[in-house]
């Protein structure tokens, strides 16, 4: 683990070995559950080992009360593909620096994208990024 700095008792690090009962569990407290395939482990183990950086924002006693996961080639566009902050701890900023370490370990040069939940979507404009109307998908199975 790689830290980083402490900032109003969190820390923020570079945790590239993130266990999946970990992430799972502030999947769950964070409501992004719903929205991931918390069933199913190996699926959810791939997409630690395959993400190209993971952010951790953990209390003073340890806990994991934070995660980003990003895609991202350094050099042109980075993909936030989870922003996950347990409940219990939003509304402290945590979110917003999971964001900005992204932004910055990825090069501030990448765009950064984002696809938001429903009940998210408000949030974004609140820390500084642009809605972008063009997003198309196929969705997996």
């Amino acid at each position: 683990m790689q830290q980083r700095e402490l900032s109003m008792e969190i820390t923020y690090a570079v945790e590239s070995e993130l266990t999946v009962d970990e992430f799972i569990d502030v999947l769950h407290r964070s409501t992004l559950a719903e929205r991931r395939p918390v069933d199913d482990a190996a699926r959810v183990a791939k997409m630690l080992e395959h993400a190209d950086l993971i952010v951790t924002a953990r209390n003073a006693e340890g806990i994991l009360v934070g995660v980003s996961r990003a895609i991202t080639d350094y050099s042109y566009c980075t993909y936030l593909s989870d922003l996950a902050v347990d409940q219990a701890h939003q509304q402290r900023g945590i979110g917003r620096r999971l964001v900005q370490e992204t932004h910055q370990r990825a090069g501030l040069a990448t765009t950064l994208i984002l696809l938001s939940a429903p009940q998210a979507a408000s949030y974004y404009p609140h820390i500084g990024m642009e809605k972008h109307d063009s997003c198309w998908r196929v969705v997996g199975e």
